[in-house]
């Protein structure tokens, strides 16, 4: 026993000397790994310190095997210990920080070919939904453009017409979602009768359901229709929810609107609209990605069914954002209901207005057109020709005022400016109207004319100076009725001078 106490130090120092002699080995051709890996550089330069420190640890194990002393040189052992330790350390913790900085890299590749498959997929729905009204715009035109009898050449036309606004539906789709996840969709409450929203969303989809001869009926029910809402946004909804049932109900089917009040709770009513359909219904599977963007459930039946898939997600969020609530009710093969519920402030109806079914005329009024696109320029003339507009055109805001300067005062009535000009942009150019020293010249009605539709743009358009907004492509009623509310409050503010 006392001969073993002896020797086991020898044998412990013999056999750490081995050992230490392999760990060298093994560190030296990690080294050689290390640097042959340009991305380490960094590391690099410490690789050298572990080498030294191993061989020292080396030294000193055989020192003691052949000197003894163990006291001073297990000492220094030691020491060198506690520093190789806090080298390691550091090149475990840059190891680690360059696995993080790899799965953090790893992260942003996936989600960058899931954006990628994202973007395929939507192209893939776009080229589709876009060819598809586009191939009945060229198609009709060219039908029409050979066809003799006006009967035809007609019916050509409102077909020609029809496939424009289901194009106009499509690209209003992709922007509204666009402003949605942006954050940049708000809602504007004006006063609004609910009953007279389902009613015109009504009459909106009753030809679409005639053709195919389903059975759609409208009905309300309310103690307190006039609320405080955004009526385009809930139209929006309607018409969306009614398009979707119209399309996925068949011949013979049965679609049904209702609208009824659950309740009031001081100056808050409780609103229920419920759009059922007798159609193809939805596997229960389904239902959970309904509201997902440019998701379609895969049927036969649906993949021949135009839409961009983009309907339900806007619609959702449009509720979502009046803070209401959407449930489905579905079964395959039995028809589909949703169940919008809102809570809606109840305001008094005001006076009852005219129709304005009347026609609009400005005979004798002197125009300025400001627009830079030749068609637009063109289609708006003849408008306003058609109204009893006298035009004078220019091709960008330079231009116009130019010419209103060259004009004088009371030469022309009004300013129609596109806002996208070269040269001069809108925005500029009613600037420097507001700024022009004659008094006339700087007050002259100027109402922006613009495919730029969206809040934010007619809230620009109002802080540059405009007195109002009109939206492309041109709704014409909508259009004469914004020009006549403008030049009636110019004619008003006159008097009240």
């Amino acid at each position: 026993m006392q001969v073993l106490l002896q020797i086991l130090p020898y044998m412990m120092v013999y056999s750490g000397s081995a050992l230490m002699a392999f760990n060298i080995f093994l560190y030296v051709r990690f080294a050689r790994r290390m640097r042959g890996s340009v991305h380490w550089s960094k590391e690099r330069r410490i690789l050298n310190f572990p080498i030294i420190l191993l061989i020292l640890f080396l030294a000193g194990y055989l020192a003691v095997g052949v000197f003894g002393r163990p006291d001073l040189i297990m000492g220094g052992i030691l020491f060198g210990g506690s520093i190789f330790v806090f080298v390691m350390l550091r090149l475990i913790e840059s190891t680690v920080a360059r696995i993080q900085e790899s799965e953090h890299l790893q992260a942003k590749l996936v989600a960058a070919e899931e954006a990628s498959r994202s973007k395929t997929f939507f192209l893939s729905n776009m080229s589709h939904d876009l060819r598809t009204p586009l191939n009945a715009i060229i198609g009709y035109t060219a039908l029409a453009k050979k066809e003799t009898a006006p009967e035809r050449k007609q019916e050509y036309v409102i077909k020609i017409e029809t496939a424009g606004r289901q194009l106009l539906e499509i690209v209003n789709s992709v922007l509204e979602m666009s402003r949605i996840e942006s954050g940049k969709l708000y809602l504007e409450p004006i006063l609004s009768d609910l009953e007279e929203c389902v009613r015109e969303a009504g009459d909106l989809v009753r030809e679409q359901m005639e053709e195919k001869r389903i059975h759609f009926s409208c009905s309300s029910r309310v103690q307190d229709p006039w609320v405080l809402c955004d009526k385009k946004l809930l139209n929006r909804v309607l018409m969306n929810l009614l398009s979707n049932a119209g399309k996925f109900t068949g011949e013979e089917g049965s679609v049904t609107l209702t609208l009824k009040q659950l309740g009031r709770e001081g100056d808050t009513g409780s609103y229920e609209f419920s759009i059922k359909d007798t159609g193809i219904g939805m596997d229960p599977a389904f239902v959970e990605h309904l509201f997902t963007p440019f998701e379609r459930e895969q049927t036969s039946t649906i993949s021949k069914i135009q839409g961009t898939g983009l309907g339900m997600a806007i619609a959702k969020n449009i509720i979502d954002l009046m803070g209401g609530t959407c449930d489905v009710i579905t079964e395959k093969g039995k028809g589909t209901e949703f169940i919008i519920r809102l809570s809606l402030p109840i305001r008094e109806p005001e006076a009852s207005k005219t129709d304005g079914s009347e026609e609009i005329r400005f005979d004798g009024c002197r125009v300025l057109l400001a627009e830079d696109n030749p068609i637009n320029m063109e289609i708006a003339q003849i408008v306003l020709t058609q109204a009893g507009f006298e035009v004078e055109t220019a091709e960008n805001g330079r231009q116009a005022v130019d010419k209103l300067l060259s004009a004088g005062s009371g030469a022309f009535k009004l300013i129609l400016m596109d806002i996208q000009m070269p040269v001069m942009d809108g925005y500029t150019a009613v600037r420097t109207i507001r700024a022009l020293p004659d008094p006339d010249l700087r007050r002259i009605p100027v109402i922006a004319m613009t495919a730029n539709a969206f809040a934010d743009d007619v809230n620009a358009a109002y802080d540059a100076g405009m007195n109002a907004h009109i939206s492309k492509p041109l709704d014409v009623s909508a259009m004469l009725k914004t020009i006549r509310d403008v030049l009636e409050q110019e004619a008003t503010e006159r008097k009240d001078q």
